[in-house]
């Protein structure tokens, strides 16, 4: 069984990279990061993730200005910006992810990854995405109810 979790953090350390290195082939730094690896890693989720990502780019982009707008998205940090395109991109074009699991798992690697309140805002532009998507069941949704208010 492969490491979905470390591979979703490689295949946001790919395009990040790529960010920085726009002069070299995305293909060339998937290769160097996916085979620098030991671990057991699902290459085809990988793969899959960095091109849903490219193809979509610019309407996922399009969904952070809208879910964050008193966020400039040249003002997010890259690596936030990162991980949000991927969990966007799972919760929004991938039928095999439940968008859950997305959100958890963007939340996990920003906490690893990213600035003090990265996990914070991923979660947030996250909720905000989900609950505007056509995937959003409201009726699933836990609700923490106030004691103070009975």
């Amino acid at each position: 069984m492969s490491n979905r979790h470390l591979s979703r953090i490689i295949a946001m350390q790919i395009l990040y990279e790529a960010g920085f290195r726009e002069n070299e082939k995305i293909n060339e730094i998937s290769k160097r990061n996916i085979n620098n690896r030991s671990e057991k890693i699902d290459k085809i989720f990988i793969e899959k993730i960095i091109s849903g990502v490219q193809k979509n780019e610019d309407k996922i982009d399009r969904l952070i200005r809208k879910s964050a707008p008193e966020w400039p998205i040249e003002q997010i940090a890259a690596v936030d910006k990162t991980i949000l395109r991927i969990a966007i991109f799972e919760l929004l074009y991938d039928e095999e992810v439940p968008p859950k699991v997305a959100i958890d798992e963007a939340v996990e690697i920003s906490k690893t990854f990213g600035g003090e309140n990265s996990s914070k805002f991923v979660n947030g532009v996250l909720g905000t995405v989900y609950r505007g998507s056509n995937k959003y069941d409201a009726s699933t949704d836990k609700k923490i109810k106030n004691p103070k208010l009975k």
